[in-house]
């Protein structure tokens, strides 16, 4: 019988290769498949696939054609087309086998689908050949533009990198089959961010391609564009755009704004006294323009110091000036950045330098404090009028004018005439821990002659501040909560600054010492909220408030009393999350009827669901309720026929002497008589009952003391019939004997796992007879 597979397609696709042709002669001939491809030959079937273009514009699409070659156009053959699609999706004509697809298919849902062909012969209605299968994939068609999954892309380079400097890498997806074409094979573009960003049409990545300056220009928008079928016409493409943001390097020096300084210094003032600013500028910003300024030459009577606030420099007296020695001093000062990379101080090769000229002034010279400034301290909280500390000042003059002091620009001390500072508010350190105090001493007999010194008063820590909850608590318990049971961690915070670490001290204060909730201190700052009873009523005290006192320590030690407000909840499965949940709804307008009614019903539904489940359980009991379904797996007949007991080939007696018993699965049988046969075969066993006798009841206490063994009776047979047997014929033609004389009492000798069936059949035939 020969017959072959015949494929073609659609929409002038060629036959892709010869096929082949299965004889059924003595020796067939052994063919090598073409390259790509794999068939099976079954008598005369062949294994093949078709090929369907996926989003073919003709619902009604020929595939193919299935045809037998012992088909020879007579009609008499009818073709069918089986398996997942045959019919919805697939047809065949089952008088020419050619077979159509019913709809578009789409590559991306369903790649490939295995069917069955069958002919049949209608003059006889049966099969010519067995079933053969095949499969039908689709084709794919560029039908999906690429999608970048990731976006938006976001990027930070340094300025100034290299040519060839990995930014980012963009990655775009196609659904399309990678396999087929080019339609999955995508090529990136830059569609902006020329000249200075360029793309690997491959990969995605994005590379620079020139040196590009922050202080020109910070940001840069890069569009990308993806396309797939590698750019060829009729590709599909997609874009996406990338944020390069330029990060700052030290490559800018500072600079001076002004080639020269004018100042000027009084002969009066003292050391340290700043007489002068001078200022550079820098591009960079954050560390890379931090600067320091110094003096090129070695001033023995001037310095600068850097303001780090403001990037200042700070000229300052270094030693006093005499008008009558020396009236002008010429210094020059330079500045650089505080930090400067080793690859990038080719950059900051020689610092920018200025000229400061500093004129000496002469005149009646003030007041001389004797010190530069002064650095007071003083308690927070001191009294008003306490003391601070005393500046003190002479007249450098000959007459030693008497000196009168005053604090400027602020209100919270003063200062006698002897120099001695006192407060007249109270500081708060939580307010300000530093006060900058310029200090003024006039000469009496001329109160033209004015000097001052800055006085740095630093206010120091008492603890005057009681410890308090670090956040607010919405603490909940259940209704149904234990006792013991841990509702609520709580911590708290300190405003006072601390030379040791904080430490604080939880309890409950003396009229919570009974109540319904108890406090365990942790020892490291944090406290929990126990339940001190079982069982909440949220009807009774739906809200407690619980008084926790909370001490420091401090010198003194201070204490504070925090309310902690405890809400009880009617929870869902003993969890307080969805008590907010439930406060929201509440304050939404939903009312508690409504609540208990929506629960009702959801408890009716689920009670209609459990009456049906158990509607058809009931429905699925066996004879044995016990046993259930498993019954059948555990009845096994040995019941072959040999030709006697020296047949040695029908059954092998050492196997069932042996305790390892191979149980196979056997059809459960409904019929009672044949159950009761059983029985009467597993005592009636030759040539010797006695030792099949002691073989069954040594499978009996096996079972019986067997852990593993399943929980339900099991009723084994080991029958052995020979010539001359007892047992009698084991044939089927018997079943027809009636029954009812046979006598049951036997089965509860069996033990217990018989008593089931004693009590089944043993009473039912003394009632029968």
């Amino acid at each position: 019988m020969n017959c072959y597979l015949l494929l073609t397609f659609m929409l002038g696709i060629p036959l892709l290769w010869p096929f082949l042709i299965a004889t059924e002669s003595s020796e067939t001939e052994k063919v090598k498949p073409p390259e790509g491809r794999h068939f099976r030959v079954k008598r005369g079937w062949m294994w093949n696939q078709f090929f369907v273009p996926e989003e073919m514009n003709n619902s009604f699409h020929r595939i193919g054609q299935i045809r037998s070659d012992l088909d020879n156009g007579n009609n008499s053959f009818q073709y069918k087309l089986l398996g997942a699609g045959a019919g919805n999706l697939f047809f065949i004509d089952e008088r020419t086998g050619d077979l159509y697809a019913l709809q578009k298919l789409d590559r991306e849902e369903r790649s490939l689908y295995t069917l069955r062909a069958q002919v049949i012969d209608t003059t006889t209605g049966r099969a010519v050949e067995p079933e053969s299968e095949f499969v039908i994939r689709v084709s794919d068609i560029n039908d999906n533009e690429p999608k970048f999954l990731d976006e938006p892309y976001e990027a930070i380079v340094p300025e100034m990198s290299p040519e060839g400097t990995l930014v980012i890498q963009v990655t775009a997806s196609d659904a399309d089959d990678p396999s087929s074409g080019n339609n999955a094979r995508l090529l990136y573009s830059l569609l902006q961010g020329q000249p200075y960003f360029s793309i690997e049409p491959t990969t995605g990545v994005i590379r620079i391609s020139s040196k590009m300056d922050r202080e020109l220009q910070d940001e840069y928008w890069v569009i990308i564009q993806a396309k797939d079928m590698i750019g060829l016409p009729g590709a599909l493409s997609g874009t996406t755009s990338v944020l390069i943001k330029l990060s700052d390097i030290n490559d800018n020096k500072p600079i001076f704004k002004d080639s020269l300084y004018r100042l000027t210094v009084s002969e009066s003032l003292p050391i340290g006294t700043s007489i002068g600013k001078i200022m550079a500028y820098d591009n960079d910003i954050g560390e890379n323009a931090e600067m320091d300024y110094s003096i090129e030459d070695d001033s023995e009577t001037f310095d600068i110091i850097t303001n780090n606030e403001t990037q200042e420099g700070i000229v300052i007296l270094k030693k006093k000036v005499d008008f009558e020695l020396q009236n002008y001093y010429h210094i020059r000062a330079k500045v650089k950045n505080r930090q400067v990379d080793e690859e990038l101080r080719i950059y900051h090769s020689e610092a920018s330098t200025t000229f400061i000229k500093i004129q000496v002034e002469d005149v009646d010279e003030p007041p001389v404090f004797l010190l530069p400034y002064y650095v007071f301290e003083i308690f927070e909280g001191s009294p008003l009028g306490s003391f601070v500390g005393t500046v003190s000042a002479i007249d450098p003059d000959q007459r030693n004018s008497p000196i009168g002091y005053s604090v400027t620009r602020s209100k919270m001390f003063s200062i006698d005439d002897n120099g001695t500072i006192f407060t007249t508010n109270p500081l708060d350190r939580e307010i300000s821990a530093w006060y900058n105090l310029s200090v003024t001493a006039t000469e009496k007999y001329d109160v033209e002659r004015i000097s001052g010194v800055p006085v740095y008063v630093q206010v120091l820590n008492i603890n005057d501040h009681a410890p308090e909850f670090s956040e607010y608590y919405e603490t909940y318990v259940c209704e149904n909560a234990a006792s013991g049971q841990v509702i609520q961690t709580i911590s708290a915070v300190d405003r006072d600054e601390s030379i040791e670490d904080h430490h604080f001290y939880f309890n409950l204060s003396v009229e919570e010492r009974n109540s319904s909730f108890t406090i365990i201190d942790n020892q490291d700052n944090t406290a929990v909220i126990l339940t001190n009873r079982t069982g909440f009523r949220l009807q009774e005290e739906p809200v407690f408030y619980v008084s926790i006192l909370i001490a420091d320590n401090g010198i003194p030690p201070l204490t504070s009393t925090n309310t902690l407000t405890i809400h009880i909840c009617d929870c869902d499965n003993g969890s307080t999350q969805t008590c907010s949940n439930k406060d929201l709804m509440l304050s939404m307008g939903f009312r508690a009827e409504v609540i208990i009614a929506i629960l009702i019903c959801i408890m009716v539904i689920f009670g209609f669901i459990f009456l049906i489940l158990g509607l058809k359980q009931r429905r699925k009991e066996t004879l044995f309720p016990e046993k259930g379904e498993d019954f059948r797996e555990n009845v096994f007949r040995y019941n072959d026929e040999g030709g006697g007991e020296e047949d040695t080939e029908a059954f092998d007696i050492v196997e069932l002497r042996s305790r390892t018993v191979m149980r196979d699965r056997k059809a459960r049988r409904t019929h009672r008589a044949e159950i009761r046969s059983l029985c009467r075969q597993s005592l009636q066993v030759g040539p010797d009952s006695a030792i099949f006798r002691k073989f069954i009841l040594e499978k009996l206490e096996e079972a019986d003391t067997d852990p593993c063994a399943p929980p339900f009776d099991s009723l084994q047979t080991y029958a052995f019939e020979g010539t001359g047997s007892l047992a009698g014929s084991l044939s089927s033609l018997g079943s027809a004997v009636s029954d009812q004389d046979e006598n049951y009492d036997y089965l509860n000798e069996l033990g217990p796992r018989f008593k089931r069936l004693a009590c089944m059949f043993g009473s039912a035939m003394q009632s029968n007879n």
